[in-house]
């Protein structure tokens, strides 16, 4: 799992011409999860996240608190593409976590940091939609964290690839009942078509009926 973490003085998240989230002060988190990480993955995120001390204390002094020490607030932002791989200079996500997985997994990020920390300070973007990241970076800081790559349980690993595997079977499912309907309409068509060529040859050469 990989985070880019952006001190902010304010951000926001607007889809088409609505703002569906905003924050003052705080930290802005674009998160990317990808098909190996665990629930582990995800607690050592939520801990790190709330804890980075990227906030001055009440004297001045930097790099002090943390956002939960001032309670400033929390704007959290899925973004699959943290999980490029570049091919050449195009862009791979196969990486990622696949969106049925992955929003169930990021709410349950959401819902941890709601339980660590205020939840009313903890804000979202939408999930899977196309939005407009507005942030206005405070310093500038950035900070990247990755979490711990990769499964520590293999059973972890076989149970992902497992649900990986058969999202691509019912995916494959699909397309074949899909081309399966579209090739037997195609069939009725040609049987009918071959049913008039037949009718219209036999009064055009005076066969009997």
């Amino acid at each position: 799992m990989k985070a880019i973490i952006q001190r902010v003085t304010k951000a926001s998240v607007t889809v088409g011409e609505d703002q569906v989230s905003s924050i003052g002060r705080g930290i802005c988190v674009l998160l990317g999860i990808s098909v190996d990480d665990t629930q582990r993955d995800a607690e050592y995120m939520v801990r790190k996240i709330l804890n980075l001390r990227l906030f001055e204390d009440e004297n001045g002094r930097a790099w002090a608190k943390s956002v939960m020490e001032r309670e400033f607030e929390v704007l959290c932002v899925s973004q699959f593409t943290l999980q490029c791989i570049l091919k050449g200079n195009k862009p791979d996500f196969h990486s990622a976590m696949p969106a049925e997985l992955a929003q169930p997994f990021y709410n349950s990020i959401l819902e941890s940091m709601r339980s660590a920390y205020k939840p009313e300070l903890i804000k979202d973007g939408n999930f899977g939609a196309y939005m407009q990241v507005n942030i206005l970076n405070d310093g500038p800081v950035t900070v990247e964290l990755t979490s711990p790559a990769g499964p520590t349980d293999p059973k972890q690993h076989k149970k992902t690839f497992a649900c990986l595997n058969f999202l691509d079977w019912q995916r494959a499912k699909g397309k074949f009942m899909k081309l399966s309907e579209e090739l037997r309409r195609k069939a009725v068509v040609f049987t009918q078509a071959g049913k008039v060529c037949r009718e219209v040859l036999k009064h055009l050469c005076g066969c009997p009926q």
